[in-house]
């Protein structure tokens, strides 16, 4: 039993050792009788990513209110195909299927780890109405 745990305490150092995490969010749309900008527009989407490769990224992100007013959280996948383009997959942690988003993005180094992320995403279903609109989205990523 000493060994599992050992060799379970050594390959978890060693993963967080050679590990690249990220911090994402994504700045929402102010409401209605928001007066500006806030602080809230850039926390409402945050996240935890972590780079498994140079190519693939998986995390979470806060989602959207459920109906009691509590947080959710979206799995994420991306994909870097290119210099700075990424594909991504996002979908909620409860009825996945039904509101899965694709996307593609790019991400510029602004500064240091730094990084501004403009993307377009769209959900995979269509809704109640028969849209399937798209979304541009603008997102800031720290590498650490």
């Amino acid at each position: 039993m000493k060994k599992v745990l050992f060799t379970a305490a050594l390959a978890m150092t060693t993963l967080f050792a050679s590990a690249q995490f990220m911090v994402v969010t994504t700045v929402t749309e102010a409401g209605d009788d928001a007066d500006g900008f806030s602080a809230e527009q850039i926390t409402d989407k945050i996240g935890l990513g972590y780079m498994v490769n140079e190519n693939f990224t998986a995390g979470v992100q806060k989602g959207a209110e459920d109906a009691a007013g509590d947080a959710t959280w979206d799995l994420f996948v991306r994909y870097n195909f290119g210099e700075g383009m990424w594909a991504t997959v996002q979908m909620p942690t409860e009825e996945a299927t039904d509101n899965m988003t694709v996307g593609v993005g790019y991400s510029f180094n602004v500064w240091n780890a730094l990084y501004l992320e403009p993307s377009y995403t769209m959900p995979v279903n269509e809704d109640d109405a028969g849209d399937r609109e798209g979304k541009l989205n603008f997102g800031l990523a720290y590498r650490f």
